[in-house]
């Protein structure tokens, strides 16, 4: 057993000096007055009856740091418990890089927490305004086209009418030749000016097939650049990237998912190539629990077994404060460590779990049953003699001395037969000063003061 901390030992040497004290003021006052003393004497032998009960006001739990945890229903003889941590789940990082080169302006710090939309940081960069100077310039050209493609219309329609009427000219003129009559002069003429007209006609329509294919690739071009914008746009998350008087005050990234602000990668003001990183996001509560089971415990263990994860021992988490899950098998295991890994996605986070942080991993095999349990720890030597700590269900000011009735143990929780229920509340922390108090006289009870000195008998 741990050799008890120095306050602990100051605490019984003051117990020791406030009983001696009360002591001698109960033989005072027996000495003033020897027939009250007789009497009182007589009654308190018949009322005062043997205890194992201990007084624990709120002070005195204060002062001794008394904890409690209660009995639960636990498959004891069927857990396999593995020392592990919580680590971040591969999709918990984000990371942001600019589109555009140029230089950066951070807009949040550090550990900042951030949700969907808020700006992250700016980009001056002279691809942004060239890209919308390029844009604009590429609508104006598909503007243009429009009424000058119609101006040809115009003009080939004119030409083919122009056309027509020679035609009907010339074969007028045909007809009077045939009848003998005519000018060949004009027929001649008619024939030119019919044959220039249809050339012209020619061009005109060349012209317009190549205006249509300039026409069409300059709304191709148009579209490319409107979607590489659309595309940066979508990617910053933000709604200030339109264009307008906002095109020349730079290119805006947003946070397209919540998280905290885990890695700048850039300093304020500094230069960033394209596609560069600028800053990385976390989901801190993105985790599961991994643990390095034996490979000897592979024949036990499969997927999908309910799990739970506990809190290490001896801190301020309570015992009980723990998450549950289903297990998973790594795909590979080590075979220089003789170890495989253990996974376990909780089903719901307690407040203390974070990446890095240790705990246990305790898996509920197949077969056995559940029995009462409660954590090892509550269970103190008096000697040979196991002791527990119940808190009394009808005054919870006083705690129970009880010899534990206890069975197998799993390294953390422990099998107890009798004595107690579920949902009872048995001392965790405190219970060794507790022993020390009593050990000796747990028949006789007693109680604390207020500052953590154990006195026997009732208070009076």
């Amino acid at each position: 057993m741990n050799t008890p901390p120095f306050h602990t030992l100051l605490v019984i040497a003051t117990a020791a000096l406030l009983l001696t004290g009360c002591n001698r003021k109960h033989d005072d006052h027996a000495k003033g007055d020897g027939h009250a003393h007789g009497s009182e004497t007589g009654s308190a032998s018949q009322s005062a009856a043997p205890t194992n009960r201990v007084d624990i006001p709120l002070a005195v739990r204060q002062n001794l740091g008394i904890t409690f945890a209660k009995v639960e229903s636990r498959n004891v003889a069927r857990t396999l418990r593995v020392p592990g941590r919580f680590e971040l789940l591969p999709t918990a990082r984000r990371e942001y890089r600019t589109p555009l080169s140029g230089r950066v302006e951070l807009l949040v710090s550090q550990y900042q927490e951030v949700q969907p939309g808020t700006p992250l940081y700016r980009v001056d960069a002279s691809a942004w305004r060239d890209l919308h100077e390029r844009i604009a310039a590429m609508q104006a050209r598909v503007d243009s086209m429009t009424p000058l493609r119609e101006a040809h219309r115009r003009h080939e329609q004119n030409l083919a009418d122009k056309v027509k009427l020679w035609q009907e000219r010339l074969k007028q003129l045909d007809e009077l030749r045939a009848a003998g009559g005519g000018n060949a002069s004009q027929y001649t003429e008619a024939r030119a000016t019919l044959n220039a007209t249809q050339a012209e006609l020619a061009d005109v329509m060349e012209k317009d097939a190549e205006l249509e294919f300039q026409q069409k690739q300059a709304e191709a071009d148009l579209r490319s650049l409107t979607s590489r914008h659309d595309v940066l746009i979508r990617g910053s998350a933000c709604t200030d990237n339109h264009g307008g008087t906002d095109a020349g005050a730079g290119f805006t990234v947003c946070a397209v998912a919540p998280g905290i602000v885990e890695i700048v990668g850039i300093t304020p003001g500094g230069l960033a190539d394209e596609n560069g990183h600028i800053l990385t996001l976390v989901q801190p509560e993105q985790i599961r629990f991994r643990a390095r089971g034996l490979q000897a415990d592979l024949g036990v263990l499969s997927k999908g077994l309910p799990a739970s994860i506990a809190p290490s021992q001896g801190g301020s988490v309570p015992i009980d404060d723990a998450m549950t899950g289903t297990l998973q098998i790594g795909l590979a295991a080590d075979a220089d460590e003789r170890t495989v890994d253990l996974i376990v996605t909780p089903a719901k986070l307690a407040t203390w779990a974070r990446a890095g942080v240790s705990a246990h991993l305790e898996i509920t095999l197949a077969g056995g049953s559940d029995e009462l349990a409660i954590p090892l720890s509550t269970v103190v030597s008096d000697g040979a003699v196991p002791i527990i700590f119940r808190r009394d269900p009808a005054n919870p000011d006083k705690v129970i001395r009880t010899e534990a009735d206890i069975g197998i143990n799993d390294g953390r929780w422990i099998v107890i037969k009798s004595g107690v229920k579920a949902g009872d509340e048995i001392v965790l922390g405190g219970s060794y000063q507790l022993m020390l108090a009593t050990s000796g006289n747990a028949s006789k009870g007693g109680h604390f003061h207020p500052d953590g000195t154990f006195h026997e008998g009732e208070d009076k």
